[in-house]
């Protein structure tokens, strides 16, 4: 575990008994799918909208590339 490297293990355990008890057991993993959702939409929605220096749309370049034309 990267957190438990850089801030200890001690510390993670204490955010870890702070998420149970302020979201509820139950809820932890609903949290993390909801996360996992938001950070894959974000990364599709930075692909679609890469922009090249001079200002044009790579969007269908990238689609061309993915369908292999």
């Amino acid at each position: 575990m990267i957190f438990g490297e850089l801030l200890g293990m001690d510390f993670v355990v204490v955010v870890v008994v702070i998420a149970i008890v302020v979201f509820g057991g139950s809820q932890i993993p609903k949290l993390a799918r909801n996360l996992g959702s938001a950070k894959t939409e974000f990364e599709k929605g930075l692909k679609s909208v890469k922009v090249s220096d001079d200002g044009t749309d790579k969007t269908s370049k990238i689609q061309d590339s993915d369908s292999g034309k």
